[in-house]
């Protein structure tokens, strides 16, 4: 029995519950041995030119061994998209927590101290804290650049002829609010210098870009790079590369001529760490009162934060603007502005979010407005399964997919008619406690970056197996799938493979995790590489049995080598072939580049219930169904699900991150930042489907972002979905008491004239 496809307890966890894994503020690497420890002081003020910066009395207080600021760094600014990015401040500060100057102390406790110390003269400017006055350019962050839009993509122009055949056209504009990825793990880096060589300890996504994009921002080769990301504490995508703040530390440690340490603080992570979503965007569908829809317009406000570090989000919104309906005509446009808050990058999803977000809520919105159950017209509007591969009319290539299907399996699961019975009892008998049922079909892009990834697999004359990936686990379990593939293919024993990865020096070409990629294309690179394996081995085994190569065949069920038919004659070990190697092992090193994206698929349901005298929302179900093609570990896979329902519904539900009129961050701290816990979340209900494609050689999809994309429009129009019949027809995220509260009273208003 093949072990792919069964339960197989992560073997990352041991460790991880018994000593604890070892994080970048855990390092303990004798060339870290007396190693300094570095703070950053930010800015307190949203906007401001920066008249003067007195460094004199820090670097007077004990313990100090460097104060360093913008005029120190003899490096070009960061490049950020069409405005650049200081990798300090020095004329203008643009979001409060932008890093201003650097203290590098002996010990920790002098930090705070000394960074007092640092005397930064402000002259505020305005702010431009929300979407609307960033477009409506009074306050410019960048003059030069002339205006606060810094990217316009899609349709120039509208063009509104496309809803002319449309019986109903209904219309809605929907924040996708901003929210902090907050991993346990805050970031951190320990960087030193020895023998013309930077080794950087960093908590990443992805070493390799790390090194790359330090060694082009330090000015040196990539061969001057090391970088070693240890144990992480959690991504979500807010880990990809290097953070600004690792090139700084990088630069001092030189200057220093020590190693320098820097974990910044939970708030520090709350403010400066990129955000993600922070979207605005208007939807526009029309149709006929069948429900079929002739029409969808998608127009996206994307807000980047000071600094547009990430312009791709607002396109990959586009891409998947109409996820998976089969609409005639579309129209999308994105533009994106720069406003004086923090940067905005990755998170769990990366765009993708956004366009289901949208397109849920507008299929919801029509089905309203005609009178039809939500679940009957997607139904009408859903590709159908003998049109893939579909092209997309923004330009996607779906590969499969058997979106009727899943919904029929989620909503069959859930008891959808009984659930619709027992709403319409309660509105009958004017129960203040309202049902609500939110659906959310989705598709996404998986792995859809272009790039391909590494694998290595050595096999030693003792039987044991070493394998070096190019992605990067940070909590998915991943190098336990990898173990099980190579188990399956190779017949070694679990215990006796290990896997390696997120060094620069062991692997030096790779992309690494993000996007959903890892097993879809480094678990396709582990597989070409251990069949490159078993390509040299039947060579060598061929002679030891004085057979061809051809009438070999590896019983992978036992591990051994022999001659096809003939199950009772002379076999051999793995060992003994690995023995006879002209190198003492078996080894293979490839790049697996021929992988297309993918697009997995689902659907979710949920249920709610609203009291609608307080406004609380309690999430009773959620019923997924998420298709990434065929499951390699059940467990793992049902780990990536749970966690991205709790971050999908934690959205929709009570996650915003949120600043005043003058650009101060208000949810600073975990006491004002609602992070969502087991006491908010169901026992989640997930039905298996799975639907392969062709597009690699696991024949997988991505499942890291998946559940995530699905759950928040479903929880999003569950609530709606309950307030509905007393007269809200929408409701920006999140739904906490306070907004529903408000909503049903200015609908209540509205009823009453």
């Amino acid at each position: 029995m093949s072990i792919v496809g069964t339960r197989v307890v992560r073997r990352e966890d041991r460790n991880l519950i018994t000593a604890g894994g070892t994080y970048v503020d855990d390092l303990r690497a004798e060339a870290l041995t007396g190693a300094a420890h570095a703070v950053f002081v930010r800015s307190p003020i949203a906007h401001a030119r920066i008249g003067g910066i007195d460094v004199s009395a820090a670097k007077e207080a004990p313990g100090v061994l460097g104060v360093f600021t913008a005029a120190d760094l003899g490096f070009a600014p960061r490049p950020a998209g069409p405005v650049p990015e200081p990798w300090l401040a020095g004329e203008v500060v643009r979001y409060v927590g932008e890093p201003v100057a650097l203290v590098v102390t002996e010990e920790r406790y002098q930090l705070a101290d000394a960074a007092e110390l640092v005397d930064i003269d402000y002259e505020p400017l305005e702010a431009v804290a929300t979407i609307d006055a960033a477009l409506a350019g009074e306050t410019l962050l960048f003059p030069e650049h002339g205006s606060n839009i810094v990217q316009v993509k899609g349709a120039p122009e509208f063009d509104d002829t496309i809803f002319e055949d449309c019986e109903v056209v209904v219309s809605q504009t929907i924040l996708n609010q901003r929210v902090a990825p907050a991993p346990l793990e805050v970031r951190g880096a320990a960087c030193v210098w020895g023998d013309g060589r930077l080794t950087a300890w960093l908590s990443t996504q992805n070493a390799q870009m790390a090194r790359s994009q330090l060694a082009a921002s330090l000015g040196v080769g990539e061969e001057s790079v090391r970088v070693i990301a240890p144990d992480v504490g959690g991504g979500f995508g807010a880990k990809i590369g290097a953070d600004p703040e690792a090139t700084v530390l990088g630069w001092a440690a030189k200057q220093l001529g020590r190693g320098v340490r820097w974990v910044e603080s939970r708030s520090e992570n709350l403010t400066a760490m990129t955000h993600g979503r922070a979207q605005r965007n208007t939807v526009t569908i029309g149709g006929n009162r069948d429900g079929t829809v002739l029409a969808y317009r998608l127009d996206v406000v994307q807000d980047t934060g000071a600094y547009p570090r990430m312009l791709l989000l607002p396109t990959l919104t586009e891409l998947m603007a109409v996820g998976v309906y089969r609409f005639p005509k579309v129209e999308t446009r994105s533009r994106a502005v720069v406003t004086t808050t923090t940067p905005v990058g990755a998170y769990r999803g990366a765009g993708r979010p956004e366009a289901t977000a949208a397109v849920e809520r507008a299929m919801d919105r029509f089905a309203a407005e005609i009178g039809l159950d939500p679940a009957d017209v997607r139904r009408v509007n859903f590709i159908r399964p003998e049109e893939f591969p579909y092209q997309s009319p923004t330009g996607a290539s779906y590969d499969t997919g058997e979106y009727a299907a899943a919904l029929d399996k989620a909503l069959d699961a859930a008891g959808y008619a009984e659930l619709r019975a027992e709403q319409r009892r309660r509105r009958e008998a004017g129960d203040p406690v309202e049902l609500g049922l939110g659906i959310a079909a989705y598709v996404e892009i998986t792995g859809g970056d272009g790039g391909g990834e590494s694998g290595r697999v050595d096999l030693h004359p003792d039987g044991s197996v070493v394998a070096w990936t190019g992605s990067s686990p940070h909590g998915q379990g991943l190098g336990t799938s990898l173990a099980m593939l190579l188990a399956d293919q190779l017949g070694v024993p679990l215990e006796k493979i290990t896997v390696r990865y997120g060094d620069t020096d062991e692997v030096p070409k790779a992309v690494g995790t993000f996007g959903s990629r890892s097993l879809q294309l480094g678990g396709s690179a582990i597989r070409q590489a251990a069949e490159e394996v078993i390509a040299q081995a039947r060579e060598l085994a061929a002679d030891l049995l004085e057979a061809a190569p051809d009438d070999l065949e590896l019983d992978a069920a036992r591990g051994v080598w022999q001659v096809r038919g003939a199950p009772s004659s002379t076999v051999l070990s793995w060992a003994q072939v690995a023995e006879t190697a002209s190198e003492g092992k078996l080894s293979a090193d490839v790049w697996f580049g021929g992988g297309a994206p993918t697009f997995p698929f689902g659907a979710h349901l949920a249920v709610v219930e609203v009291d609608t005298e307080t406004g609380k929302v309690d999430l009773r179900r959620i019923i997924a169904v998420d298709d990434a093609g065929p499951i390699v570990n059940p467990l793992t896979f049902r780990g990536q699900r749970h966690g991205g329902l709790g971050q999908g519904a934690a959205q929709a539900l009570m996650e915003v991150v949120t600043y005043d009129d003058d650009g101060n961050p208000t949810t600073a701290t975990l006491a004002d930042y609602s992070f969502v816990t087991a006491a908010e979340l169901p026992d989640f209900e997930l039905v298996d489907m799975a639907t392969p494609t062709d597009r690699n050689l696991l024949g997988v999809k991505g499942i890291g972002e998946a559940a995530t994309i699905g759950s928040t429009p479903a929880v999003h129009n569950a609530v709606v979905d309950a307030l509905s019949a007393r007269g809200v027809y929408h409701l920006d995220m999140p739904t906490t008491p306070i907004r529903v509260w408000a909503a049903l009273e200015e609908a209540g208003k509205g009823n009453a004239q």
